[in-house]
């Protein structure tokens, strides 16, 4: 048994079962519930905790709520993705028009023996290849900045779990009998 003393030592530093109700309403009242990592962690984990009185299964939904949360993410830039590989995909295929264009142009009967004949032709292999390369630039632009916002989503993705283990699953009282105080 925890001597009163005892217990008001520990209260300042472990969150007992009955301190997590006001922490649950405190955050499902907060309008982020749904749509923020962190609320949906705490509310998920707190739920669970006053569910099964287990630290450990309280662990566990946390860490299967954040591999829910990071297939979210992945999810959600996959339309991005798709428009990164269509770009230089249509820079390929726009040359390879021009190309044909080109060699069109000097397939034409009698164009073999005009003296202009190579300056046109490089000069609409050169579009061709230009458009490849805005293309090309673009698609590295965008792809530079989807991984600059995917990477600062997976850090707070992070974050929040690190917060729930340290300020929520880690300072969880459960008595020797493994009942919560």
């Amino acid at each position: 048994m925890v001597r009163d003393e005892d217990q008001r030592a520990i209260r300042g530093h472990v969150l007992q079962a009955d301190d997590l109700g006001p922490i649950y309403r405190r955050v499902r009242e907060g309008g982020m519930a749904e749509r923020c990592f962190l609320p949906r962690l705490i509310s998920r984990c707190i739920l669970q905790f006053q569910i099964s009185a287990s630290v450990e299964q309280c662990t566990t939904l946390m860490n299967a709520t954040m591999d829910l949360m990071a297939h979210e993410i992945e999810l959600r830039y996959a339309p991005l993705r798709y428009i990164t590989w269509l770009i230089p995909s249509l820079g390929f295929i726009g040359t390879v028009t021009g190309i044909g264009h080109a060699l069109a142009y000097a397939g034409e009967p009698g164009r073999y023996q005009e003296p202009t004949l190579l300056t046109e032709v490089t000069g609409r292999l050169a579009v061709s290849f230009d458009g490849t390369l805005v293309a090309l630039v673009m698609a590295a632009i965008l792809m530079f900045w989807q991984n600059i916002v995917e990477t600062r989503e997976e850090l707070a993705l992070n974050a929040s779990g690190q917060y729930c283990l340290d300020h929520l699953i880690n300072r969880i009282y459960v008595d020797k009998a493994g009942r919560p105080a």
